[in-house]
C-alpha cells in the first residue's frame, strides 16, 4: 500500500495547476530541519505499491524561481523506502509534454525495468503511466532519476533506501539523507550550447599573468605551462560548469537556507550521502568531526575513518559520525573549488557553526595528462592516504611528445579525440584532484574493503580495455573514440562471464563511470574483499581495473555520469547474452 505524502504545503497537490502551485517546495524528508528519518510517515513512500507523478513546476532557491520537473510536486523527489526480499510495483505517471523515464540507480532489476529509453524500454509517453515491477534483491543507499534528455538537471531525482531483510550490518541510532545537487537558472540546453560554442565558457578561474607573477600557478613549472599551451589544454579546466552558473544544494537547500540535521550528543548518526548532481563532483568534510565510512554505493565495507572524501556523480557513501554537544558544518565543496554548499548538524534547531572559506583552486599537472615516468602518478606519495608510496619520478622531458599522434591507437580517432595519455597509471590510491597534498586523511578507493568476501572468486577469463575519450575544446565526449549517436558496436559479454575491465582515461577530466544492472569489484589489492561498486571515478591520465561477473542478461547502458558528457555521446550499450529462453 502506498504511504502518500500528506496534503500540506510541502506535499502532493493533485492536478497540473496544483503541481505548479507546489513548485519549489520540499518533501518532508528534506525539510529545513530534520529530526532524522522515520520508516513510516514523514512523506516517505513505502510498501509494495507506490505511485509517482512527473510534472512541470517551479523551483525556488534563495528567493528566485526557475522552471523545473518535479515528482509528486516536490524537488527533490519523495524518499522511496523499500524492503529487501519484497516485490515492488511503482506506477509512474507522465504529465509532461515530452517523454520521461526513471532509472533506479544501482538496483539489480530485469533490464526491461531499468528505465533507459532506447536501450531497455521505449520510455514513458506524455499522459501515460508505466508500472515498474521488480523484485528487491539488495539493501542500502541508492537513488532514482530521469534518463530522458536533461531532465535530471532540472529536478527529476530522489533518494531511495532499501532496508535489509535481516539485521542491518551497520549499527546506528539516527539517520539522515544528505542529497547533493547542482541547480542553474539557465536552461540545460543553453548550458550545453554555451559549452559547445566556447571551451571553458563557465571557467572564471583561469591562470593569468598576474597570478603567475604572484606565484599562484600551483605545481606548474614554466615547461609544464608551455606544454599545456602547446596542447591547447587549460590546467584550470577541472569542471565544465562552475559556480558561475550553479547553485550547489543539500536536500534542495542552499547554504543560506541552512538545512539542519538534528542529533543527540553521543549518538551514532548515519549520514546517507548521495551525489545527485548533474555535473559536479564534490569534496566532503565536516570540520572538527571525523567520518567513518561504512558503505559505498549501498554495499557495506570495513569501517575506515577519514577526514574528507571525494564523491563522484551517482556515487553514494554511508558514513557514521558521533558528534558531541555542539554545531558542526557539513561542507560539500565543488571539485574545482569555485563554490560550496554548507549544512548543519546540531543538537538543536537554530544553531550554526562557521562555514570555512573556499580553498585554493587545484591545478592540473602532467600526471593528469597521462605523462609520467615510473610506477606512480608524478611521484606522489600515497602512503598517507592508504596507498603504497611510489618512488619519486624523474623530471619528465615532454619536448618530443605529440599527444595528437594517434597512429598506434586501436579505436577510431579524429576531431573527437584530442588527446591520448602516453603513460596512464593506476590511480586507485589517489584521493582525487587537488586532495593529494592535504595533511589530513582523505579516502581513496584503495582504502575500501568489502565487509563480506566476494561471491564469485573466479579469475577473469579475458581483459577488455575501454578508453574514455573526448575533445575538451569542442566539448565532444565518447568511449573508444565513438559517440553513442554513431551507433558503435556494443560491448558484448557472455552470460556469467568473468571479465576484467580496464577503464583508461585519455582526457584531463575526472569521469564518474556507471554500468547498469551490475556491480563490479574495484581491483585495489584486497583480494576476496575487493569492494563492490556500480559507479567509479576514473582520474585524468589514469586507469581503474574492475572485475565483473556479467550475470544479468539483457541490454544495459554504460556511461559517464556527468550528464552533459553522456548527452554529448559518452555512452555505450553492454549486451549480455544469452537471454532466458535462448537456445544459443
Amino acid at each position: 500500500m502506498t504511504d502518500n505524502i500528506s496534503l500540506n504545503r510541502r506535499g502532493f497537490l493533485a492536478g497540473g495547476a496544483g503541481l505548479a502551485a507546489a513548485g519549489g517546495l520540499y518533501p518532508a524528508w528534506a525539510a529545513p530541519v530534520s529530526h532524522g528519518l522515520a520508516v513510516k510517515g514523514s512523506g516517505t513512500l513505502i510498501g509494495t505499491d507506490i505511485a509517482l507523478t512527473v510534472a512541470r513546476t517551479e523551483f525556488a532557491v534563495d528567493g528566485r524561481s526557475g522552471h523545473a520537473v518535479a515528482l509528486n510536486g516536490t524537488i527533490p523527489a519523495p524518499l522511496v523506502r523499500l524492503k529487501e526480499g519484497e516485490r515492488v510495483r511503482i506506477a509512474v505517471r507522465n504529465e509532461l509534454d515530452e517523454d520521461t523515464s526513471i532509472h533506479w540507480h544501482g538496483l539489480l532489476v530485469p533490464f526491461e525495468m531499468d528505465g533507459v529509453p532506447g536501450v531497455s524500454f521505449p520510455g514513458i509517453k506524455p499522459r501515460t503511466t508505466f508500472t515498474y515491477d521488480f523484485p528487491v534483491k539488495q539493501s542500502g543507499t541508492y537513488w532514482y532519476h530521469s534518463h530522458s534528455g536533461l531532465q535530471e538537471q532540472v529536478g527529476h531525482f530522489g533518494p531511495m533506501i532499501i532496508d535489509p531483510a535481516g539485521p542491518d550490518p551497520i549499527a546506528y541510532d539516527r539517520e539522515h539523507v544528505v542529497l547533493l545537487s547542482d541547480w542553474s537558472f539557465l536552461h540545460p540546453h543553453v548550458i550545453f550550447a554555451r559549452m559547445k560554442q566556447e571551451a571553458g565558457f563557465f571557467n572564471r578561474n583561469r591562470l593569468t599573468v598576474a597570478g603567475r607573477m604572484a606565484g599562484k600557478e600551483g605545481a606548474l613549472s614554466p615547461a609544464d605551462r608551455a606544454m599545456f599551451a602547446k596542447m591547447r589544454m587549460d590546467p584550470t579546466d577541472i569542471s565544465d560548469i562552475t559556480a558561475a552558473a550553479y547553485r550547489f544544494l543539500i536536500n534542495g537547500h542552499s547554504s543560506g537556507e541552512n538545512w539542519t540535521g538534528l542529533f543527540q550528543p553521543g549518538e551514532r548518526v548515519r549520514l546517507r550521502i548521495i551525489n545527485a548532481a548533474a555535473q559536479t563532483i564534490f569534496n566532503i568534510r565536516i570540520p572538527g568531526l571525523r567520518m567513518t565510512v561504512v558503505a559505498a554505493d549501498g554495499i557495506a565495507v570495513r569501517p575506515v575513518e577519514v577526514d574528507e572524501l571525494q564523491i563522484g556523480n551517482a556515487e553514494t557513501y554511508d558514513v557514521i559520525v558521533t558528534p558531541a554537544d555542539g554545531a558542526y558544518t557539513f561542507v560539500a565543496e565543488s571539485i574545482d573549488r569555485s563554490g560550496l554548499v554548507a549544512a548543519t548538524l546540531a543538537p538543536r534547531a537554530g544553531m550554526r557553526a562557521a562555514v570555512p572559506p573556499l580553498r585554493e583552486r587545484p591545478i592540473l599537472t602532467m600526471a593528469d595528462m597521462g605523462m609520467t615516468h615510473g610506477g606512480g602518478a608524478a611521484g606522489v606519495d600515497h602512503s598517507a592516504h592508504g596507498g603504497a608510496a611510489s618512488p619519486p619520478a624523474a623530471p619528465a622531458d615532454h619536448s618530443n611528445m605529440d599527444m595528437r599522434d594517434k597512429s598506434k591507437v586501436k579505436f577510431p580517432v579524429g576531431v573527437g579525440v584530442d588527446m591520448i595519455a602516453p603513460t596512464p597509471v593506476d590511480r586507485v590510491g589517489d584521493p582525487g584532484i587537488g586532495l593529494d597534498k592535504l595533511s589530513h586523511k582523505v579516502l581513496t578507493y584503495r582504502d575500501l574493503a568489502a565487509l563480506t568476501p566476494r561471491a564469485d572468486r573466479r579469475a577473469p577469463t579475458r581483459k577488455v580495455e575501454i578508453h574514455l575519450t573526448g575533445n575538451m575544446e569542442r566539448f565532444m565526449w565518447s568511449l573508444d573514440g565513438e559517440k553513442l549517436s554513431e551507433n558503435p558496436e556494443p560491448y558484448r559479454f557472455a552470460r556469467n562471464e568473468r571479465v576484467r575491465l580496464r577503464l583508461i582515461n585519455d582526457t584531463m577530466m575526472t569521469h564518474p563511470m556507471h554500468i547498469h544492472g551490475h556491480f563490479f569489484e574495484v581491483v585495489n589489492g584486497h583480494g576476496d574483499h575487493q569492494p563492490l561498486k556500480h559507479s567509479v571515478r576514473v582520474l585524468p591520465g589514469g586507469f581503474v581495473d574492475l572485475d565483473m561477473t556479467a550475470d544479468a542478461p539483457g541490454d544495459w547502458a554504460f556511461h559517464c555520469h556527468l550528464l552533459y558528457h553522456m548527452h554529448a555521446g559518452m555512452m555505450r550499450v553492454v549486451k549480455v547474452r544469452p537471454m532466458d529462453g535462448d537456445t544459443a
